[in-house]
Order: structure tokens, then C-alpha cells, then sequence
């Protein structure tokens, strides 16, 4: 059976494993250009071959911090007895990340990876701690 909290969980780790997939691209597939031309992160993010290759640095920093919100929200969806707060926190870095970024970056996609899924899970997560 399907309940309210199995959808919460399953909301919470779905936008974890999201987290887990930037990550890794952050991190390891970054300046993998055959992907990032399929992507069109040269026109969505401004960069060139060579600034991307300036940014690898950054980009990195932000891989590993999106780890980390991966790990708590894995942390989170696991958690007993209600880890309400603990989902609340890590689902809130998510959205406002998701904001930020549609705000410094081109197009979309922040808001359509991060933010969405955020909202979506905090919603499920609230309503699963509430009722």
C-alpha cells in the first residue's frame, strides 16, 4: 500500500538521487566536452571550451557540496521516528539552491531540477509529517 510517508520517503530520495547525478557530473564529467555540448552547457552557461576548463575548480567545490545534500537527504529519508525537520532543512537548501541558480544562471533548469522536486517533496514531507 501506497501512504503518505512511502510518498514522502520516496519524494526525499528521489531528489537525493538527483543530487547524487549533479554531483557526479560536477565532479567527474564536467570537462567530458562530448556530453557537455549534447547538454548545451556552453549556451546555457556562457562558457567556452577554455572557461569551462577555468571553472573545473569551482565546479568541483559545488560537486562535493552537492554530495553532501545528497548524503543528508538520504540521511533524512531514512531517518526515524519523523525526521520531519531534518527533511525540512535539507529540502530547503534544495529550493532555495534551485532559486539561486535560476536567478545567476541561463534557462530553466534549476528551477526544473532542483527547485520543483524540492517543492514537491517538502510538500509530501509536510503533509506526511501533519496528518
Amino acid at each position: 500500500m501506497f501512504t503518505l510517508p512511502i510518498a514522502a520517503m520516496s519524494a526525499v530520495a528521489i531528489v537525493g538521487l538527483i543530487h547524487v547525478v549533479i554531483a557526479i557530473a560536477e565532479i567527474f564529467l564536467w570537462l567530458k566536452f562530448r556530453l557537455y555540448e549534447k547538454l548545451k552547457l556552453d549556451k546555457r552557461l556562457g562558457l567556452n571550451e577554455s572557461a569551462a576548463i577555468l571553472a573545473y575548480p569551482i565546479v568541483k567545490n559545488a560537486g562535493l557540496y552537492n554530495g553532501f545534500i545528497a548524503a543528508g537527504l538520504f540521511w533524512a529519508t531514512f531517518a526515524t521516528p519523523d525526521p520531519f525537520e531534518l527533511r525540512a532543512f535539507f529540502l530547503i537548501c534544495v529550493i532555495v539552491a534551485g532559486i539561486f541558480g535560476s536567478v545567476t544562471l541561463k534557462g530553466p533548469g534549476a528551477v526544473l531540477l532542483q527547485t520543483v522536486p524540492g517543492v514537491i517533496a517538502f510538500t509530501l514531507a509536510w503533509l506526511a509529517h501533519t496528518s
